[in-house]
């Protein structure tokens, strides 16, 4: 893109230049010609003038009083039909210029010059066109870049936010570009990736319901067909196991497309190292607390991984340490451990201030809601991109307020793809 826009800045250019300084260099070239020419003529006109008063006196023609008329290395011929020609001055070599003026008694006045200082003259002013031209060119080229630049670096960002947009990172990117018609489509893609993370929370609490809902029915109908496989009737007895073989394979098929669901979501992620990334991360945030006067505190344990998606673990722990800043006080501390439960790793953000009230903390994950006056989506963003990665962002702690993410422990068998149960039994 960029290529394409310096290429199509300087073709203009170089076109301009030249359907401009072509006419101007053939124009110029005829002018110093035109102008030589015409002193000549004149000089030529006042030389014959000066002749014609001494003619029509009758006094004999002289040259000597025409003789500061004649140009520097220039010669001066008279011709007159009863008389022999008259010169003044050597015959210029070379190419010349010459004109003729009539006088009277059937003369002329032939006024000879060399063409050099006239052809010096041309080639310094068509030297001056062509630097002009040139100096054109060489501003068009340097404005073409600089706009070129300014344009294509936009167009990569928008086009590297589509594509993270499209992976499942959806934070929002306060980049603009003072160019009206790319600062609307980055705020699209900011409005995008918002509603994409509500939809995509949206979606993780539905599967959650649905799934609470149909282990309870399921189990139930488990409980009921069970007490029907000891009856004494043995036709009642062995439908009721059926149906129990039945439920089952449904209990099972329901596990498995949960898993695949899951999975679904947590396509891109991989292992990372939290005691890598968690210094970088602290590192950025300590130098915008300390201008505050407040601490950043960080404890990782070591060998600690997790699978997750780079940019939105980072994302996430950042709207975590931008909440502590804004609406936290004192040190802040960024920590990760060994959850509790098997195979689980916990990252916690909290810091020493008041904490949240407990008329808010049942809300602080909705969108919208927002108790210190900010936009509201933060929090529910990063809940959003933490279970995208088949994580959970929970409050752990009101009073003071400490956030727990809580991530997976990668494992071997984790792979990339994404294989949904087949069929088992026909329709």
């Amino acid at each position: 893109m960029r290529r394409r826009i310096l290429l199509a800045i300087l073709l203009a250019v170089a076109v301009t230049g030249a359907a401009l300084g072509i006419p101007l260099g053939i124009t110029t070239w005829l002018l110093v010609d035109n102008i030589h020419r015409e002193n000549l003529r004149t000089s030529a006109g006042r030389i014959a003038a000066t002749l014609d008063n001494e003619i029509a006196n009758g006094q004999p023609i002289s040259l000597d009083e025409v003789r500061v008329a004649i140009p520097p290395g220039g010669q001066l011929i008279v011709r007159r039909a009863d008389t022999p020609p008259l010169a003044e001055g050597a015959a210029p070599n070379g190419e010349t210029l010459t004109e003729v003026v009539p006088i009277a008694r059937q003369g002329t006045v032939e006024l000879s010059t060399p063409a050099g200082p006239m052809r010096s003259q041309q080639t310094q002013f068509t030297v001056a066109v062509v630097l002009l031209v040139v100096l054109s060119v060489g501003t068009g080229t340097v404005v073409a870049t600089v706009t070129a630049r300014r344009l294509a670096r936009p167009l990569r960002h928008v086009a590297d936010r589509a594509s993270r947009l499209g992976g499942g990172d959806f934070r929002a990117d306060p980049s603009r570009y003072g160019v009206g018609e790319l600062d609307m489509v980055a705020e699209a893609l900011d409005a995008s990736g918002a509603a994409l993370a509500q939809l995509v929370q949206r979606e993780r609490q539905l599967v959650g319901d649905v799934s609470h809902q149909l282990r309870s029915r399921l189990t139930a109908l488990q409980l009921r067909l069970e007490s029907l496989t000891v009856v004494s009737d043995p036709d009642v007895a062995e439908d009721a196991r059926a149906a129990q073989e039945q439920a089952d394979r449904l209990a099972e098929a329901l596990d498995e497309l949960l898993a695949a669901a899951r999975a679904a979501s947590e396509v891109g992620t991989e292992p990372v190292d939290l005691q890598t990334m968690l210094p970088e991360i602290a590192e950025e945030w300590r130098q915008l607390l300390r201008a505050e006067g407040r601490n950043l505190r960080l404890r990782v344990g070591d060998g600690l991984m997790a699978r997750a998606t780079p940019g939105r673990l980072r994302e996430v722990i950042g709207v975590l340490l931008d909440n502590a800043q804004r609406h936290g006080a004192g040190t802040v501390t960024l920590a990760a451990r060994r959850g509790d439960a098997e195979g689980t790793v916990v990252v916690e953000v909290g810091d020493t201030g008041s904490g949240i009230p407990d008329e808010l903390a049942p809300h602080i994950f909705e969108r919208g809601f927002s108790g210190g006056g900010s936009t509201g989506v933060g929090l529910a963003l990063a809940r959003a991109l933490a279970e995208a990665d088949g994580g959970r962002l929970e409050l752990s702690s009101k009073r003071p307020a400490v956030f727990s993410i809580f991530l997976r422990v990668p494992r071997p068998g984790d792979v990339g793809e994404v294989r949904w149960p087949a069929e088992r039994v026909p329709r």
